[in-house]
């Protein structure tokens, strides 16, 4: 598992996902949470607004888990 630190109190899910370098565009990102491939804290989440914060567990189909710190 990956450790993730952000500098704000909350960031959306799509955004966050960008931002770890796990997708490259905005595009990607809402393919991959549309098609329920993304966790957080090990529910399914088809909300690219999805708000992330300190401590959630986002997790990525057959790629990776991160923790956001």
């Amino acid at each position: 598992m990956k450790e993730i630190k952000i500098n704000t109190e909350i960031i959306k899910l799509d955004q966050f996902l960008k931002f770890a370098g796990i997708v490259q565009t905005g595009g990607q990102s809402k393919i991959i949470i549309k098609d329920g491939l993304v966790m957080v804290n090990g529910e399914v989440v088809r909300e690219r607004g999805k708000k992330i914060k300190k401590g959630d567990i986002i997790e990525i189909k057959d790629i990776d888990s991160f923790v956001v710190i």
